[in-house]
């Protein structure tokens, strides 16, 4: 019997069948007819192939990725990932409403399968300049779309806590339309933590201990593992799944296109199995947990289900299987089948270029607040440094580690705002980017003024992209999809990427993904220290601090 039939409206395969709904691998054989299950026969077959439902990643930012939908789906397919629950929020902190419509028209033209929420958190706070804003009126329109399935990450957790009227108006909204709400709580604990979860937060995908987590699932919340480009909590977090089968899920959250193209969802499967977990718990919590939780239309192999199921020859070698989506084979053996339509662009960029004297910064004392950035966090420290002066100026110094970090408004000419991180390692040069969470204003980190000032007008005349200067040396990778995605397609945007973080890394970077890394130090709602356009800001007090003590 052959182990695999395809006509111009049927599918039929043979194989193991890995029946996540009655938990057990049996086999038998699979006929899909104009992209719908129509049998599932338990019979003896010859085929040692696995057959089982495509992965789900719960929680993702697709622009992390430096690629519009569809051609995200082309690398993330090709992996055996069928659907996303995909929050939008990068896009809508620049264009608002338009860009999370953007996403769902890009989005239309691939079989793959986005499930969209609504931005709950645009901008994520007061503190800093985003190109829109998102009020509870807004965010109650996108709720009524039915392409809308969810009300995304409620980053602000003390508008939560402190019963903030738009915070709640926009969680009795989804609460109103029988949508889920999704949380992001980063550290959040004790009777705080309760409460959060009592206003109908349903998950988070930001726990950093075990601990942490475990008190979450008490309160009733299910816990996303996270392991992204920048983020990776999955070795702290993977003794959960064996405990709470029922209540866990997997995501990548923001995944860099260079990591893309080597692994998405199936490299989590993979090192869940590899610690001896039971095969049905770990591929219900890529399938069937997230479809239950969040009400998706991807198929379990059932009988009626849309036909949404990939192949491998053996759990113990996840790469390259063969996807099908709808009944549509979109991947086989490691290569997409399909192909994305060129993407539109849509911006908002409004500044100027700037000079070296616009980031020097007058020495008030001898001693600074740095961030500090850790490898494979996106939560920073904060920490007190002797600063280097020269002519009255605070300077970095290579030999502490004390590098400048600058953040321009990218939608309006201002001031830029300066402080100092720690961590990064760089020797010489600068690096920026327009991708700078959430509001996605410039950032920039760097050794020299005038390494700094060019990467940051790198960026600015290519209306968005990642930039890299260093004495003259300079190199881009051009961002015109709202300074966060490139119309290129993804195996070219990854291979530029990659030339980009050779460089960043050949000068000294330490980090492993420095520029998602360098992205995050914007992002005001993760402890402990941070800059925006604004000012220095410590997430713990939720106030601005001065940069030197």
């Amino acid at each position: 019997m052959r182990s695999e039939v395809e006509t111009e409206d049927a599918i039929q395969v043979s194989g193991r069948i890995v029946d996540v709904v009655a938990g057990r691998i049996f086999y038998g054989e699979i006929v899909a007819v104009n992209g719908t299950i129509r049998s599932v026969h338990e019979t003896p077959v010859s085929s040692e192939r696995l057959i089982m439902p495509g992965f789900v990643d719960a929680h993702v930012h697709i622009e992390s990725s430096m690629l519009p939908p569809a051609a995200f789906a082309q690398l993330a397919c090709v992996h055996g990932t069928v659907a996303t629950v995909s929050d939008p929020h990068e896009i809508a902190n620049v264009l608002g409403v338009a860009g999370v419509e953007y996403m769902m028209e890009n989005a239309a033209t691939t079989p793959f399968k986005f499930y969209f929420g609504a931005p709950s958190c645009v901008p994520a706070t007061s503190f800093e300049t985003a190109g829109a804003t998102l009020e509870a009126e807004a965010v109650a329109a996108l709720l009524d779309l039915p392409d809308i399935r969810y009300l995304a990450e409620m980053m602000n957790f003390p508008g939560v806590l402190a019963a903030d009227p738009q915070v709640m108006a926009k969680i009795e909204a989804a609460r109103q339309r029988h949508k889920v709400i999704d949380g992001h709580a980063p550290g959040l604990r004790g009777d705080d933590a309760c409460r959060y979860a009592a206003a109908g937060i349903s998950t988070d995908h930001e726990c950093f201990t075990l601990e942490e987590a475990e008190e979450k699932l008490q309160y009733g919340m299910k816990i996303i593992i996270r392991e992204g480009s920048a983020a990776k909590n999955f070795d702290t977090l993977i003794p959960l799944l064996e405990r709470f089968p029922d209540r866990v899920m997997f995501c990548s959250d923001d995944k860099h296109p260079d990591a893309l193209v080597a692994g998405h969802i199936n490299e989590l499967v993979a090192r869940a199995l590899a610690h001896g977990i039971d095969p049905i718990t770990v591929i219900r919590a890529v399938t069937l947990n997230p479809v239950r939780h969040y009400g998706l239309d991807v198929g379990l192999l059932q009988p009626g289900d849309p036909a949404d199921f990939i192949v491998v020859d053996d759990l113990r070698d996840l790469t390259g299987p063969t996807t099908w989506i709808s009944g549509i084979c979109v991947a086989r053996k490691g290569r997409p089948l399909t192909a994305p339509q060129h993407a539109r662009i849509v911006n908002r960029f409004h500044c100027d270029e700037i000079g070296a004297a616009a980031i020097r910064i007058k020495a008030r004392s001898g001693v600074v607040r740095a961030i500090k950035a850790m490898d494979g966090q996106i939560v920073t420290g904060s920490v007190e440094k002797p600063i280097h002066r020269r002519d009255g100026l605070a300077c970095t110094d290579i030999d502490q580690d004390i590098l400048k970090l600058v953040v321009v408004n990218r939608y309006r000419k201002a001031t830029p705002a300066v402080a100092f991180v720690t961590g990064v390692g760089l020797k010489h040069g600068a690096f920026a980017g327009s991708v700078a969470h959430d509001c996605h204003n410039i950032i920039a980190v760097g050794v020299d003024d005038n390494d700094i000032v060019e990467a940051i007008n790198l960026v600015i005349r290519n209306q968005g992209g990642l930039s890299w200067a260093s004495g003259g040396e300079t190199r881009v990778l051009p961002l015109p999809i709202a300074g966060l995605m490139s119309a290129d397609d993804g195996y070219t945007v990854a291979r530029n990427y990659t030339e980009l973080d050779r460089l960043v890394k050949t000068a000294g970077v330490t980090l492993s993904s420095p520029f998602m890394t360098l992205s995050f130090l914007a992002l005001l709602v993760i402890p402990e220290l941070k800059l925006s356009d604004k000012g220095l800001f410590d997430g713990r007090s939720f106030s601005f601090v001065d940069v030197f003590v």
